[in-house]
């Protein structure tokens, strides 16, 4: 069975591919599919702001030696102290503390409210803390998440244009980070989960991540599509469907090593804490992960080829390519990336594009010897005596034999 170790050398060499950039109309669909989910969520069912955003009266009983049927225990104390109140939310915060979340109440319905708790949960008043949230800080913490997400996407589009020195690979980023912004707060809205403060530094949060990964995919596309039009031995799309190759098994440790302690922390925040600030990050942070592994892979690297593709300098550079290629494989199979492989598979010596192996060393001395004579290597070299050939039959190198430098002779049964 092949390790995941081969399996990513195998990618990296092209002795394996897969055809990322060339299949990208499945991933443009699939992400379409995603994407109308989550404006269906968004703009159909709408998105679940918590009580920073929307404004109301929220009251914690703590303390509690059990939390058994809490949510009808506090529906009712809340509908006799205030004479039914409306929109409740009843959570709990870890294993001995309720939250409850409603409409703005004045002083009197929050006293009785506190009285009438503390009396149906058996705990005394003072463990029944309330506060007030005011819509008007949600609304300046918006604002300031929305200047913050259009200077960002602003700056992130002069850095890639003038690190990349192409508007493309800025637009291509640009579109990942919103296809990843878009699929997260989607998944918020059809699941109705609570949308906070912490839960916006999240969103921003996956932005960074997001963009990071599809920079390190951008800058090996940028390194084998440079090769590419000095060699004129790959199309464009080759070369960039080669890069995606070669660091996706990067890709995705790093997502995985990523996710784990993320998941751990949401499954800690489900199963004990109840929500919180820890929960609600969290969660942001696992979608938007996720969604920008997908999308740094399967969205922006194939839009980039689309985008490249269309220049007058790329239709001729695909020409001379698959001119070039056609003239080589004399009938032998051309990978997704542009190599030509051999019967077994495996990538052609002669095939000459990114990540070719190296001709295979001579397997004799008497292949080694016309290389010699080229060398400069005098005849007394070039006949060494057959001491001098190790076990194994493979001629030595000349500083082997005589030593660099005027060096004293080495063993031929040297083991280092």
């Amino acid at each position: 069975m092949m390790s995941f170790a081969q399996f990513g050398n195998d990618l990296y060499t092209g002795k394996r591919s897969m055809n990322i950039v060339g299949r990208q109309k499945l991933f443009y669909a699939i992400s379409g599919v995603i994407l109308v989910l989550a404006a269906i969520g968004i703009f159909g069912t709408g998105l679940n702001f918590g009580l920073e955003f929307r404004g109301g009266s929220e009251l914690r009983v703590s303390g509690l030696s059990t939390t058994q049927n809490f949510e009808a225990k506090a529906k009712e104390a809340m509908s006799e102290a205030t004479g039914g109140a409306e929109n409740l939310v009843v959570t709990t915060i870890g294993s001995d503390t309720i939250r409850i979340q409603t409409e703005k109440l004045n002083e009197t319905q929050t006293n009785a409210a506190q009285r009438t708790l503390a009396k149906d949960f058996g705990v005394p008043e003072s463990q029944v803390s309330a506060n007030f949230i005011g819509a008007s800080w949600g609304k300046d913490v918006t604002n300031k998440a929305i200047s913050a997400l259009i200077w960002f996407l602003v700056l992130v589009s002069i850095v890639l244009g003038i690190y990349f020195r192409t508007w493309k690979m800025a637009l291509s980023a640009l579109v990942a980070l919103l296809h990843d912004l878009i699929i997260t707060v989607g998944i918020y809205a059809l699941f109705k989960f609570e949308i906070t403060p912490a839960s916006m530094i999240g969103f921003l949060t996956i932005l960074g991540y997001s963009l990071y990964d599809t920079v390190v995919v951008f800058d090996k596309v940028r390194e084998n599509t440079r090769a590419a039009q000095a060699s004129g031995r790959q199309t464009y799309s080759q070369a960039a469907n080669m890069a995606v190759n070669q660091t996706l098994v990067r890709s995705i440790n790093t997502s995985v090593v990523a996710l784990l302690p993320v998941g751990a922390i949401l499954v800690i925040g489900f199963t004990y804490l109840g929500p919180g600030t820890l929960l609600d990050l969290s969660l942001a942070l696992f979608v938007g992960i996720a969604a920008g592994t997908y999308s740094s892979v399967f969205i922006a690297t194939p839009l980039l080829a689309d985008l490249r593709e269309r220049e007058p300098g790329m239709k001729d550079l695909a020409k001379r390519a698959r001119k070039y290629q056609e003239k080589l494989a004399h009938g032998r199979r051309v990978s997704d990336t542009g190599l030509v492989l051999d019967d077994d598979g495996n990538v052609s010596t002669d095939s000459g594009g990114a990540g070719q192996a190296p001709p295979a060393a001579a397997s004799s001395p008497a292949d080694a010897q016309p290389a010699e004579a080229t060398s400069g290597v005098n005849g007394e070299e070039a006949a060494q005596s057959s001491d001098e050939v190790p076990h194994g039959g493979r001629q030595l190198h000349p500083y082997a034999r005589t030593g660099p430098r005027g060096q004293p002779k080495r063993s031929s049964k040297s083991r280092r």
